[in-house]
């Protein structure tokens, strides 16, 4: 039976000010009537029953999830005490699942994706889970071919194609990391990379046991919280143990490292939702270029984002190349060229201590 995880810690501070704390981008609703991880949720529904479902998230956000998935069993969504990055989330994740069924193949993904068509997906997701019960050692990631040189994603740099593979399937040849944008047209002009969509399918034991071979400090770590799994101590000793981790990601920890892996190129589509000039990729633009979500009116109004709530209206005039973002107590006016300056506004409202705009 296929075990999902989702990774729902994210901060997600390029979307301020709709994304706070508390309500961080996979909460939020940017898309249809479904919130980013509701929609992941969906996703996953008829490939694995909501049981051998798992959320790992930040401690403060485990009541806003479980009020937006009820239908998750309130101890299937665990709250990590710090945060620590994505390889003491991983091993964390598998020791649960590991505890109950040492046999479980496992999908990682995050929550703030967008992807579809979900039977395209699914079907993708069950060609990896194939693949690692040919060979429990295995590691299978997704790459998305490329269409433009990306300085924002990961690459996997594909080799020997799998023979017999239901789907277009290669040996990888090394991952490698955000690149500059140089760099990113020479992965693009070879051919041979693919972006790394951070999904991953694999037993859960074998990414324990590739944690304890290249990490072994976390992975002790990561077995005295196994260790406690359904006693009373657990919350005690994760909160002590995963708070001691040294942090680092999950494509440092073991996928740049492990020789047993295979990229599946991705035959759905994909979106990883980094910040809000990705909106127009999302929801489309209107004859002048414009995405709107929310009441605006435009007078010579172009190439924009603009984002409001509550019935509030947002009327710009002679604006080009902007993000405007209204929310009850905050409003965003922005160059998109310079849209990677929000986390600075972040960074600057934690220096004033302004808490009440976090």
């Amino acid at each position: 039976m296929l075990h999902a995880t989702i990774m729902a810690g994210g901060a997600g501070t390029r979307f301020w000010p709709a994304s706070r704390k508390m309500t961080p981008k996979q909460l939020l609703t940017l898309s249809g009537n479904r919130s980013m991880l509701q929609a992941t949720f969906d996703r996953l529904k008829g490939l694995c029953p909501p049981e051998n479902l798992l959320i790992v998230t930040n401690q403060v956000l485990v009541d806003a999830i479980t009020e937006q998935l009820p239908e998750i069993p309130r101890e299937s969504v665990i709250g990590e005490p710090a945060k620590r990055d994505t390889a003491p989330c991983v091993g964390l994740a598998a020791a649960w699942v590991a505890a109950k069924d040492p046999e479980a193949t496992m999908v990682v993904m995050p929550a703030d994706h967008v992807i579809g068509p979900d039977d395209v997906f699914q079907d993708a997701l069950k060609h990896a889970a194939d693949l690692v019960d040919e060979d429990p050692t295995r590691i299978v990631t997704f790459g998305i071919k490329p269409s433009y040189p990306a300085e924002a994603f990961g690459y996997v740099d594909a080799g020997t194609a799998v023979a017999g593979a239901r789907l277009p399937t290669f040996e990888v040849n090394r991952f490698r990391e955000k690149p500059d944008l140089e760099t990113a047209k020479q992965f693009v002009a070879a051919g041979t990379f693919f972006w790394n969509a951070g999904i991953f399918v694999w037993k859960a034991k074998t990414i324990l046991e590739a944690l304890a071979k290249f990490e072994p400090e976390m992975s002790r770590h990561i077995e005295t919280i196994r260790d406690s799994i359904g006693s009373e101590q657990f919350a005690q000793t994760l909160e002590s143990e995963f708070t001691a981790i040294s942090g680092t990601s999950i494509d440092y920890a073991v996928l740049e490292r492990y020789e047993n892996r295979l990229v599946v190129e991705a035959p759905f589509q994909w979106d990883d939702l980094g910040n809000w000039t990705a909106i127009p990729r999302l929801k489309g633009t209107d004859e002048h270029g414009n995405s709107v979500l929310g009441e605006h009116i435009g007078i010579d109004t172009e190439n924009s984002i603009i984002r409001t709530e509550d019935g509030h209206l947002i009327v710009t005039v002679g604006m080009k190349d902007c993000i405007v973002v209204h929310t009850p107590d905050a409003t965003l006016v922005a160059n998109k060229d310079d849209e990677a300056a929000i986390k600075e506004v972040v960074a600057e409202l934690e220096r004033r201590d302004m808490k009440r705009y976090l």
